[in-house]
């Protein structure tokens, strides 16, 4: 990428935002470690604890459809501090309660917060960043890298003084990125005011009805069942203490984003989008169905929740990176549609997990997870035709870093 000469020497605004950017990714990974800690302190059910997964996906969902109307109105600075001061806000009150449904309340604001801030965060890098958009890039996958990788072993650490800890981490963390921002990211000027381009409130709504988004968004729906049986129901069968979810899905956050960053890039170089896409997943459904053969063997849990990280990134950017390359619609109208259906299905996976693993068996959560993903391939093959545009020539490099991005927010 150009200008990694570079790369260290930027303003303080873009320093502020990629910390911030950093702490966002952790929330991806960071309650993963005291889901146990939470079920057992908090009196609560497996599948009452898997409901903080739903709220804050379910939230973000939503959120997604109005995100580009409102940055686009009132700015980037005063989006990325609102869903900062959100994610201040819910992540503290959460920490604070000490009742389930009130934690799982909380933690939907935070994903409000988390869809305002992401979704407004890249462009704000490569507006400020010195040296181009190609040392913009890099540091926005640096830290979308590092807080993916983080947040489960930062989970775990916290975890094991109390469940608490985490949230009370996440906090702290970003009121300070709330504060660098608010001091370091400067007002927008009159010029930049009168050329901002306000987006419809209707525009996500509409890409839906363009063919390809819609094969693409109904496959990610069932493939995001799998994800988030994979990354939500497994640290139950495990059993193991907050610090040994910690370093098991650290293991996890460190192959997805060595996959989402450099693993999707090399194989859709010398491969059809489509083609990456009906080889990885039904490899995801392999993985997941050893996971249920082998519910009883704590190290093959592991093995495949680390193999799985790497399916999981290479899906999570070329699903994105694709549906940024579908149509003519502009790039942040496209996921947000995408992003809004896809969520639908993370949202439902942990807790239909959970009691599916009360009433029939730990084990049968993998085996329908696999299935899912298995009609999620064959979305995609079934809807090859409407997906024509998607293996044609590689996305410009800021649009694979946004699929990255965008891709990885859950």
């Amino acid at each position: 990428m150009s200008g990694k000469v570079s790369i260290l020497k930027q303003p303080r605004t873009v320093w502020a935002v990629a910390f911030a950017c950093v702490v966002a990714f952790m929330g991806i990974g960071l309650v993963d470690p005291i889901l146990p800690a939470i079920s057992a302190q908090l009196d609560a059910t497996p599948t009452q604890a898997e409901l903080l997964f739903t709220s804050y996906l379910f939230i973000t969902g939503l959120a997604m459809l109005v995100t580009s109307f409102i940055s686009s109105r009132i700015g980037a600075r005063p989006t990325l501090l609102i869903g900062l001061a959100l994610i201040v806000v819910m992540a503290l009150c959460a920490a604070l309660a000490n009742d389930v449904d009130v934690v799982i309340a909380f933690r939907g604001g935070w994903g409000l917060g988390n869809a305002l801030f992401i979704s407004t965060a890249l462009a704000t890098i490569v507006g400020a960043a010195a040296g181009g958009s190609g040392a913009a890039i890099v540091l926005y996958e640096a830290a979308l890298g590092l807080g993916i990788a983080i947040g489960p072993l930062l989970g775990g650490l916290l975890g094991t003084v109390s469940w608490k800890g985490p949230f009370f981490g996440v906090a702290t963390l970003m009121c300070v990125a709330f504060v660098a921002i608010l001091v370091w990211l400067p007002k927008e000027t009159a010029e930049a005011k009168v050329a901002r381009v306000h987006l419809p409130l209707s525009a996500p709504l509409r890409a839906l009805g363009n063919p390809a988004i819609l094969v693409l968004a109904i496959a990610a729906l069932w493939y995001n069942v799998g994800f988030f049986v994979l990354l939500a129901y497994t640290p139950f069968p495990l059993g193991f203490t907050a610090i040994g979810l910690g370093l098991t899905f650290f293991g996890w956050g460190v192959a997805v984003a060595i996959s989402s960053v450099w693993g999707a890039p090399l194989l859709t170089s010398r491969f059809r989008r489509t083609s990456v896409l009906t080889a990885v997943l039904p490899l995801l459904a392999a993985d997941l169905v050893v996971m249920g053969v082998f519910i009883s063997s704590p190290v093959a849990l592991v093995c495949c929740v680390v193999g799985g990280g790497l399916l999981l990134g290479i899906l999570n950017t070329v699903f994105t990176e694709s549906v940024m390359n579908a149509t003519d619609l502009p790039p942040r109208v496209a996921s947000s549609a995408y992003s809004s259906v896809r969520f639908l299905g993370g949202a439902a996976a942990p807790p239909l997990a959970t009691t599916l693993a009360a009433l029939a068996g730990p084990a049968i959560p993998y085996f329908l997870a696999s299935a899912f993903v298995v009609v999620a391939a064959l979305t995609i093959a079934i809807g090859r035709k409407a997906l024509h545009r998607i293996d044609g020539p590689a996305v410009p490099e800021l649009l694979e870093a946004e699929a990255i991005g965008l891709g990885d927010t859950t």
